[in-house]
């Protein structure tokens, strides 16, 4: 079996959830649907889907990094928005800082996220 690591956020909900931020198997990461949320759990850009978008995947290549990564790894991202009317606020962010990477990806709209707030969580797997 590979070995497995794993990083967390620091927020209360991973333990009472059950799941890290990221997990590193073999040459494989996968990390956890992510918000736009600053160092403090404070929502950043809120009503600006492309401003959270941006924030999200900074948060993402963020955990990356710690396993040694960036966002040049990423193969697969999943985007689930709140209103997909505003796909082009959102896709606009991920073309942006994913350029010539172009992973593979969905933009799936959902009703709720877990704040009100939040317009877009982003779901992201790597290889190193």
């Amino acid at each position: 079996m590979k070995e497995r690591q794993r990083i967390s956020s620091g927020t209360k909900w991973e333990p009472f959830v059950g799941y890290s931020r990221a997990v590193k198997v073999g040459d494989r990461i996968y990390v956890s649907g992510t918000t736009a949320t600053d160092e403090r759990g404070e929502i950043v850009g809120i009503g600006d889907a492309y401003a959270q978008t941006l924030q999200t995947i900074r948060n993402i290549e963020r955990a990356l990094r710690h396993f040694g990564a960036g966002l040049e790894t990423v193969v697969r991202t999943r985007m689930f928005v709140t209103d997909i009317s505003r796909w082009e606020e959102y896709g606009r962010a991920h073309g942006e800082l994913f350029g010539e990477v172009r992973p593979a990806t969905s933009m799936i709209e959902v009703k709720n996220l877990i704040d009100r707030a939040m317009l877009v969580e982003i779901e992201a797997d790597a290889e190193l």
